[in-house]
């Protein structure tokens, strides 16, 4: 039978599509062929911990050689808190559940998901559409100027493309203590250039006083670090982004600080009578806990340099959350939202009082979270997680639509990766799948360019690592899938999040190899250009702001789909040939079924007025009314 008895991704079974508002009733049809004896069909729906309700579906519509039988939900609750399944007789108990038509047991297959938020939950504006760009301060520009209070034990870098420091010191530590210099007034430097890329938004790595270079160990909250800058020089940065149309993000680090912080102070780098470590009368000693004074601490995946904070402190809570406090403090100063890192070590009342401090700033102002699994249903420290309901994220840096689409450009598995973007699509509520950080490599990971080209290699090898880089043949092929990466990021739902120097051809293994400064004056020039291409397509239809999603074919040579925004009627299809050959693509078996007056958007190397003619790893995008 081609046509299935019911598929969540397709509004003909299940509308809307995905997850719902609260109070925002939802048809669920089911298709049955006549021949069928079909008895009772009943959705089951239910959250977890409740008694289930029993929903019967009544016959509808019989024209179209299906019986089709229907059924109304209104959800009563916001939250991932309802499931569901369906239930019928025909002649033998079956359920339907993903995976298909089940027979007895009821832990055959798994659930549907129905995601219920807020109904008042939306995305801003300004951030949809856009395109944002992840700076890792040091590595992006140094402007060359002098900064002073700089502590006297960091090492810095003379030549600017040297490799990070990944090798232990003579005590067997790596200190992470070596710097190449890029700072706040190097970003300035280069707003021209990123504004020529199209870039919207910057999401900056930790800018705050921090003894690393990654600056995740945070020693003061307060003030910019020293060798980015001042905090005068953050204000004039924002302030001369906006020029250039550019708004900033800043990284919130709240899990844990730095042990060499004020507030912990295992060094006494802040004095001796200051620090919960060194200190038992510390004002901070209450945010962290100590099992035995003062040696031994919780620490993040335990790392002894970086203490965990208990977050729910009253105490600190207020220094973070409260009026005034650090989130308010620097979007007082320019920043327009944060990144949390680690969101889901963050518990729920803490990731309630950050959403209410960043909301009571302006209901523009936007919170992201690092979460790595689907957000919607993740659970941590034995509880299910409401991040993307309303009061918590805005949305999350997208580790699953990365995956999905390293893995269709690298190996080709079309089923997997249409069902990975329609999974998270339909479990996110739109607010959320319309501001959704994608990227496809960040400083925690590999270098895409690395990772569809490169070796596999084990974590532990860094020396291999840190002189590995691709042969001409590998750089060549990679940056070929690269571009087929990339128009997906660009066109999928969400917001392309290029982690800087990916646009230029930059490469590398694992922190710290991922991590180097960007290549200035060896930047692959056609691959600049190739990015602001998509930057310019991007920005030229509302589609692909709020678009929805419809894959219209997907093969692992070719994929064709559709962003189709019909409050403004308009829509976008994207032809990808991934294939080492060229493809034809016969337009007329597109462009029907309501899509009217197309216009090439990006002109492929051949069009005729019934053929779309792609060579190898080429993209062609068409813009038509509805």
């Amino acid at each position: 039978m081609d046509t299935p008895i019911y598929d969540c991704f397709d509004m003909n079974y299940k509308s809307p599509f995905g997850a719902v508002r609260l109070y925002q009733p939802g048809t669920f049809s089911l298709r049955f062929p006549k021949e069928w004896n079909v008895a009772d069909p009943t959705l089951v729906m239910f959250r977890p911990g409740e008694k289930e309700r029993f929903i019967p579906l009544t016959l509808k519509d019989t024209s179209t050689g299906f019986n089709v039988f229907t059924c109304t939900f209104n959800p009563q609750h916001t939250g991932l808190h309802h499931y569901y399944f369906f239930l019928m007789l025909d002649g033998n108990r079956r359920y339907i559940k993903r995976g298909g038509v089940r027979y007895g047991a009821l832990d055959n297959g798994e659930l549907f998901q129905l995601t219920v938020f807020d109904k008042d939950m939306y995305a801003p504006d300004w951030i949809k559409g856009g395109i944002m760009y992840q700076i890792f301060p040091d590595r992006f520009c140094r402007s060359g100027e002098e900064h002073p209070n700089v502590p006297k034990d960091r090492v810095i870098h003379e030549n600017w493309f040297d490799t990070p420091y990944f090798r232990p010191d003579d005590k067997g530590i790596i200190r992470n203590n070596d710097f190449l210099g890029g700072d706040l007034k190097g970003i300035m430097q280069k707003l021209p250039y990123l504004s020529e890329l199209g870039v919207t938004c910057l999401y900056l790595n930790p800018i705050f006083e921090s003894h690393e270079n990654h600056r995740y160990s945070t020693a003061c909250y307060e003030h910019i670090d020293p060798l980015l800058g001042t905090d005068d020089d953050f204000e004039e940065l924002c302030t001369k982004a906006k020029e250039y149309g550019i708004d900033i993000i800043l990284d919130g680090v709240f899990s844990h600080t730095g042990a060499d912080s004020i507030y912990f102070n295992k060094f006494g780098r802040y004095g001796q009578s200051e620090g919960a470590y060194n200190d038992p009368e510390s004002k901070y000693k209450d945010w962290y806990c100590f099992s035995r004074y003062p040696f031994d601490y919780e620490s993040w995946w335990g790392i002894s340099t970086l203490p965990n904070v208990n977050e729910n402190n009253p105490d600190y809570t207020k220094y973070i959350c409260g009026d005034g406090g650090i989130l308010q403090r620097w979007i007082d100063k320019g920043a327009r939202g944060w990144r949390l890192d680690v969101a889901d070590e963050l518990p729920d009342e803490f990731l309630d009082n950050i959403g209410k401090a960043v909301k009571a700033k302006g209901s523009d102002k936007i919170v992201y979270g690092e979460v790595w699994e689907d957000a919607s249903n993740k659970e941590s420290y034995g509880i299910r997680r409401r991040y993307l309901i309303g009061g918590q994220l805005d949305s999350v840096m997208n580790y699953p639509f990365k995956e999905a689409i390293v893995n269709y450009v690298k190996y080709g598995d079309a089923g997997a990766f249409t069902d990975g973007i329609m999974t998270i699509l339909e479990h996110y509520p739109k607010p959320c799948s319309d501001m959704l950080m994608n990227f496809l490599s960040t400083h925690d990971t590999e270098r895409i360019l690395t990772r569809l080209a490169g070796e596999e290699v084990g974590w532990h090898d860094r020396e291999w690592q840190a002189e590995r880089y691709l042969t001409p043949e590998q750089y060549s092929y990679g940056i070929s899938l690269l571009k087929c990466a990339m128009v997906l990021q660009f066109f999928l739902p969400g917001v392309p999040c290029i982690y800087y120097g990916d646009e230029a051809g930059l490469e590398g293994y694992k922190d710290p190899f991922n991590r180097r400064g960007y290549p200035w004056g060896r930047e692959n020039l056609s691959l600049i250009e190739f990015t602001k291409e998509l930057a310019k397509i991007r920005k030229s239809s509302p589609a692909f702001a709020q678009g929805e999603m419809f894959f219209l074919e997907c093969t692992p040579e070719r994929c064709i789909f559709a962003r189709i925004d019909k409050i403004n009627r308009q829509a976008a299809v994207v032809f990808l040939n991934k294939s080492k050959y060229p493809a034809t693509f016969k337009l007329k078996e597109y462009f029907k079924d309501g899509f009217r007056s197309p216009q090439f958007l990006r002109k492929p190397h051949k069009c005729e007025d019934d053929e779309l003619k792609l060579s190898p790893f080429d993209y062609g995008v068409v813009l038509c009314k509805i």
